[in-house]
């Protein structure tokens, strides 16, 4: 076994891949929410504000320049971002999820201690109770 076909073996393993493909997904992803926020949402902010531009939003202390204006922008990308991922990956996911233990229950619960084990189990492993009609 050569080091290059480890190094073969490391790269193509599934884990490696996908993470490879979630990067570059989510570079996208970050373009696409930027280009939404600079041209959609902060425009839509402006007009209820009154700023065309939320990056030229600063002010001075003792010669120090605060510029907030791009802390907003970057706020609303960040709020955009997490609120898409919650409502169009978390929530169906979750939903997917409930349903399929709904339909397919692999685990009962012990009466004694109301922990989960196997269907077909005869005794907890947990509290060791003895489980009816198994």
């Amino acid at each position: 076994m050569s080091l290059l076909d480890d190094f073969k073996r490391f790269l193509f393993r599934g884990n490696v891949v996908d993470l490879a493909v979630a990067v570059v997904i989510g570079t996208a992803f970050g373009a696409v929410v930027t280009a939404l926020v600079r041209d959609l949402l902060t425009p839509i902010v402006a007009v209820i504000f009154g700023k065309h531009d939320f990056s030229v939003l600063a002010f001075t202390i003792n010669g120090s320049t605060f510029r907030y204006g791009d802390f907003i922008n970057y706020l609303i990308a960040f709020l955009s971002v997490a609120g898409a991922m919650f409502f169009f990956v978390i929530t169906p996911i979750n939903r997917l999820v409930a349903r399929r233990a709904e339909e397919d229950p692999s685990t009962k619960e012990c009466p004694q201690c109301t922990s989960a084990i196997p269907l077909r189990a005869r005794r907890c492993p947990l509290c060791t109770a003895q489980l009816e009609g198994a």
